[in-house]
């Protein structure tokens, strides 16, 4: 038992982190409370030397009965969502003054989500798995509609709503699953049953069984993926939300829901299964309408929060390509390049999208406007974030050499050696799309004038976030190698 809580022990100190968080604001009578952002990257350095330990001591391992592991895939989801939290509370220091004596707990808030998500990327059973997801979940629809203001309210409503409905219909998924199984882990270690067990020696007779399990798990988890035609929240959220909460969304909350769904269908489902073939095609067919929807809504946008709202569904296009390509096949066998490929964009998207948001963080705190058109001769106005937004955009686009290049390049080589070759020309005719409303935010930043408008001062502070972003994009786009074996490690994970 001892051992379990050791292997839980970074999302431990998460979580002991927001209660220190909340307990500190209760008796702080500073109005800016904004020190206590210290105190919460003080408890997620904790978290992170707690995997490094981990990692060295060479704790990997199922625990609490298989409902949990911690293992490469965790590690790597685990780092990743530690280091999202960290950047968007570093990020968030002048615009949490807009929180008022709220600040404590936008951190403590943001702190359990973090939390819950690293439990989701670990989590081996249906049970765990969808108390996880609440965890998550509940927090965030606090944190969409903390500014308390009438578009921020109506968007929290209905992220509320349309959240409520998605976990019914995991729930339902799960609930087929297990009465096929008779159990509700993925995978056993002890000799016990597990649902993976359950699907390898089962018969075609289950299979409509499980294929309604199927749907309802990808309709409901396509909710936090954002993927269509799941995705209407996102814009309103994007668009409505505290600048650091859309951030949040944009990268955490999709990287979790992924990385579940890649540990539930490769873990549970099986790569060479019977069904294997029914969800490969039902995650091509989404990632098509996916991608093409979100980037022709993307074109008419003219609040750039919004664009990249629509920009981040088609982002989710094209990781579902990764997640169709899962059973690629090869002479050797069941080649996992699509998983890789899924893991690797996660990454490279992260670096990218938190640093488009951290740039429109520095600019909205200065002009306090969102629209496209206000940006006019950013490039001259605010020439770090100006810059940095626009190798964020490039490598969103896909263009080299970005990060963002490495990852669309990795997900449409394994949708090709997966035989998805129509996907893949669906996707770069949509590439091509998406440079047009990409590019067209830096020539208005660049080449649209705006006379007499003063100089923006970007922060110290902002400017260290920007720069570790922008270096994410710029040095895994020139040497993407140490990110690709990283993302390699982490799947190797199911093997």
């Amino acid at each position: 038992m001892i051992q379990d809580f050791d292997r839980l022990g970074p999302v431990i100190v998460v979580l002991a982190t927001a209660g220190l968080i909340f307990i500190i604001d209760m008796i702080m009578k500073r109005e800016d409370r904004r020190l206590l952002a210290g105190v919460a990257i003080t408890g997620l350095a904790v978290s992170a030397l707690w995997l490094v330990q981990l990692m060295l001591r060479e704790r990997e391992g199922s625990f609490f009965s298989d409902s949990m592991a911690l293992d490469n895939f965790t590690i790597f989801f685990g780092f990743l969502f530690i280091g999202v939290c960290a950047a968007v509370i570093l990020a968030s220091w002048d615009y949490m003054t807009k929180f008022g004596d709220r600040q404590g707990e936008f951190i403590a808030l943001t702190l359990i989500a973090t939390a819950g998500m690293m439990l989701l990327a670990g989590s081996r059973d249906l049970i765990a798995i969808f108390v996880a997801l609440e965890l998550t979940s509940i927090t965030q629809f606090i944190l969409v509609g903390f500014l308390r203001d009438d578009k921020g309210s109506e968007a929290a409503i209905k992220y509320l709503l349309l959240g409520a409905v998605s976990s019914a219909v995991v729930l339902y998924g799960m609930a087929f699953l297990f009465g096929v199984a008779g159990t509700t882990r993925l995978i056993s270690t002890d000799g016990g049953p597990s649902i993976a067990d359950a699907i390898a020696s089962g018969d075609s007779g289950m299979r409509s069984a499980l294929l309604v399990s199927m749907v309802f798990l990808i309709a409901g988890f396509g909710f936090k993926m954002a993927i269509v035609p799941f995705q209407m929240w996102t814009p309103d959220v994007y668009q409505s939300a505290p600048v650091p909460v859309a951030a949040f969304l944009s990268v955490g909350s999709k990287a979790a829901a992924f990385a579940v769904v890649l540990r539930i269908f490769h873990e549970g489902f099986g790569v060479d299964s019977y069904v294997t073939e029914d969800w490969k095609i039902l995650f091509a067919v989404i990632a098509a309408f996916t991608m093409t929807v979100g980037n022709l809504m993307a074109i008419r946008q003219t609040n750039i929060r919004r664009m990249l709202g629509y920009s981040s569904i088609a982002q989710a296009g094209n990781i579902m390509v990764g997640m169709a390509a899962v059973t690629t096949a090869s002479d050797a066998g069941i080649n996992p390049s699509g998983a890789n490929a899924v893991v690797f964009y996660l990454a490279a998207y992260a670096f990218t999208n938190l640093g488009a948001f951290f740039a429109i963080i520095a600019i909205h705190n200065k002009i306090n406007s969102d629209e496209i058109a206000d940006y006019a001769g950013m490039g001259r106005r605010a020439p770090i974030a100006a810059a940095i937004l626009l190798l964020c955009l490039l490598s969103l686009t896909g263009l080299p050499p970005t990060v963002g290049f490495w990852a669309k390049l990795f997900v449409f080589n394994s949708a090709i050696n997966a035989d998805l070759g129509w996907l893949v020309l669906i996707g770069t005719l949509n590439t091509v799309v998406s440079a047009y409303y990409y590019l067209n935010v830096g020539r208005v930043m660049y080449v649209t004038n705006a006379d007499d408008e003063p100089v923006l001062r970007t922060p110290p502070y902002a400017v260290g976030i920007l720069a570790v972003a922008a270096a994410g994009v710029a040095v895994f786009g020139v040497a993407p190698t140490i990110l690709i074996d990283a993302a390699e490690r982490a799947v190797n994970a199911f093997a």
